[in-house]
């Protein structure tokens, strides 16, 4: 050992010294840059050599996830955005233009004239002016001033066709508006490793570091030949440590599914499952939610082309749903006041929560008492971010039963939460089309704030009476992955979806 080199120094074997060498003219640099700069055979020598100066306080290394994004198809760059097809057809019918007049010359069908509309208006371009004699699309000043330059957006989509662009290379606002568009960019994320020299790995670099080959024992060649004079060899290191070995365990959102189903069975309730597929009659109108709830706009719900429709219940059924809608039915309620549509009931859509499930198996099941959960993935089109995925999983429990009331909603739904770990729950009104009264509870998380974890509340009788349930309907429900984000402080929902094996390997098993 040279005077003045730290006695760790030593230690390090011909990898590792191979790596400070790189780093000391790197600074901090990716894996791939120190091979290269190393002359590494694999890069799995670079990762084990710092895994090891990590370790040792020598390095550090830290990850980060880039979000990187593309066109989803090479056709977008050539096609022109909605909204500039459309300003193009208005200012060459003089600025003002009929909206039919406009669909049709733009061959647009009606989600496409919508979405024109609504980005024309939104960049200000047009206005749309509605009268006697129909609605108008009107070209303003801003609109003609950009009838010959392309927007930020079009400028944004032009460069994603030369090549991926990373998140930090696209204006964040930009890049929201493209991702809230279907089928223009696609995103792809991806791990960056930093491996940068700490203060000690300085100081064990400045000291001086000689390369020679190493090796772990002695041969018989080495010791005949005289090459064991010009080697070195490694020390044994008996503080070094040792690799973890992780057992085998399910995986996070896994195993809360499983402990949530055994609280549920343990209260006494019967798990049930449905299809994914549904005609719209079970997911919004045998719930009451009427057929021009902004809610079952094409925006806000998976529409199939094949199947297009799904066959609806017994006729008996359908009819008292029809008239619950159109003028309350037996209820008492007036209803919706409108003329129900049975082609509109039938339009086959992916399940976009889970009552509908508990609700058919409520009609197939009718005599009380009834205690029945579900946990089951749903889909919605929400754009991905930290909070929103388009498909999810949701937990929904009903009980059904002569005498059920509010009071005891409340209690079961307490009971829910306190097994799940929540000492402190409270409860807010809310609303909900199919409930009435309707909770949003509220439990209290180890730092002292509330988080609002579901919907809660007692089925409207335009809900039950058309399918004879006579007893009140208890139903109460949340998503899984909001309540795993609770539990474990995660402020990102991907983080229970990326394959972030150290994440995984580290976590407790959850009981």
């Amino acid at each position: 050992m040279r005077r003045g080199m730290p006695p760790g120094a030593v230690e390090l074997s011909y990898l590792e010294k191979k790596v400070l060498l790189a780093l000391a003219k790197l600074e901090k640099a990716a894996p791939e840059e120190i091979r290269a700069a190393g002359k590494f055979r694999e890069l799995v020598e670079v990762m084990n050599a710092a895994s090891w100066l990590q370790a040792k306080g020598l390095v550090t290394m830290k990850e980060r996830v880039i979000h990187s994004y593309r066109l989803a198809k090479p056709e977008v760059a050539r096609r022109e955005l909605p909204e500039r097809k459309a300003l193009k057809a208005a200012i060459k019918a003089g600025g003002r233009i009929e909206a039919a007049r406009l669909k049709s010359t733009c061959k647009f069908d009606d989600g496409e004239l919508a979405v024109a509309l609504g980005w024309l208006r939104r960049k200000g371009w047009a206005e749309v002016s509605k009268g006697p004699e129909g609605s108008f699309v009107i070209v303003t000043s801003a609109g003609r001033a950009a009838a010959n330059s392309k927007g930020p957006d079009e400028i944004l989509l032009a460069r994603l066709a030369k090549g991926e662009l990373t998140e930090d290379a696209i204006d964040p606002r930009l890049l929201r508006d493209l991702k809230s568009r279907r089928e223009l960019v696609k995103e792809r994320e991806s791990v960056r490793r930093e491996i940068a020299l700490t203060a000690a790995g300085q100081k064990v670099h400045a000291a001086g570091i000689e390369l020679k080959e190493e090796v772990a024992q002695p041969t018989t060649d080495l010791l005949q030949s005289g090459k064991w004079k010009t080697v070195d060899f490694r020390r044994y290191d008996t503080k070094a440590f040792a690799p973890l070995i992780r057992p085998g365990k399910r995986h996070v959102l896994g195993a809360y599914i499983e402990r949530i189903r055994r609280i549920f069975l343990s209260m006494g309730f019967t798990e049930i499952e449905g299809d994914f597929v549904l005609p719209a009659f079970w997911n919004f109108d045998a719930l009451f939610q009427p057929q021009d709830h902004p809610a079952r706009d094409q925006l806000d719900t998976f529409y199939l082309e094949k199947p297009a429709t799904r066959p609806l219940p017994d006729d008996g059924i359908v009819r008292r749903v029809a008239e619950v809608h159109e003028t309350g039915g037996a209820t008492g309620s007036t209803g919706w006041r409108y003329t129900w549509d049975r082609k509109e009931a039938e339009r086959a859509v992916l399940r976009s929560h889970t009552t509908p499930i508990t609700l058919r198996w409520l009609n197939e099941h009718p005599d009380p008492p009834r205690k029945a959960f579900i946990i089951g993935r749903v889909f919605r089109p929400d754009a991905i971010d930290f909070t929103h995925l388009p498909e999810f999983h949701q937990i929904e429990g009903v009980v059904m039963e002569e005498g059920a009331n509010l009071a005891q909603l409340i209690g079961v739904i307490e009971e829910f939460y306190r097994r799940l770990g929540f000492t402190r729950a409270k409860f807010r009104p809310g609303y909900f089309p199919y409930t009435e009264p309707s909770m949003e509870p509220e439990v209290q998380l180890p730092d002292g704030t509330w988080m609002e974890l579901g919907g809660s509340g007692i089925f409207r009788p335009e809900v039950t009476e058309p399918l004879g349930l006579r007893a009140p309907v208890l139903a109460w429900g949340l998503g899984l992955e909001r309540l795993i984000m609770a539990v474990e402080g995660i402020s990102d929902i991907r983080q229970l979806y990326l394959s972030d094996l150290d994440w995984l390997r580290d976590h407790r098993a959850v009981l």
